[in-house]
C-alpha cells in the first residue's frame, strides 16, 4: 500500500487498514517512512527591521485599539485615528459604536480630505 500510494499518511493508512493510528504511525517511524518530523525547541525569532517614513505622506497607518469610550446608553465607542507615520500628525478620525474595518476606513477618507482635500 506504502509503494502504491506515497502520499498517504499514517492516518489515512490506518483508516484504510482500520487499525489504531498510533500503532500505524509507530511502525511508520520505526520503518523511516513518516517524512515530516516535528522541530525540537523554539522557531528563530524573526528579526525586528527599523521600517521609517522618510517623507511625508509616504505611509500612514490606522489604529483601532487605541481607545474604547462610554457612550451613555449607545454603550461603548470605539476610535478610530489615522496618523501619518512621518510626521505623526493626527489627520483623521471616526467614533463608531461597531469596531469594524469600515470604521477605519472612514477615518483614512477623512484622512484623505483633510490632507488633500475634495475632489
Amino acid at each position: 500500500m506504502i509503494e502504491a500510494e506515497q502520499s498517504f499518511g499514517y492516518r489515512t493508512v490506518a483508516a484504510l487498514l482500520d487499525m489504531d493510528k498510533n500503532t500505524v504511525q509507530r511502525v511508520f517511524q520505526l520503518k523511516g517512512w513518516q517524512v515530516r518530523t516535528r522541530a525540537l525547541g523554539q522557531r528563530p525569532r524573526v528579526e525586528a527591521k527599523v521600517s521609517r517614513a522618510q517623507k511625508p505622506d509616504q505611509r500612514w497607518a490606522t489604529e483601532t485599539d487605541l481607545c474604547r469610550a462610554w457612550g451613555g446608553k449607545d454603550g461603548w465607542l470605539s476610535l478610530a485615528l489615522g496618523i501619518a507615520c512621518s510626521t505623526r500628525q493626527l489627520l483623521g478620525w471616526h467614533l463608531s459604536r461597531t469596531g469594524k474595518a469600515s470604521m477605519a476606513s472612514a477615518a483614512l477618507e477623512q484622512a484623505l480630505i483633510t490632507r488633500f482635500g475634495t475632489p
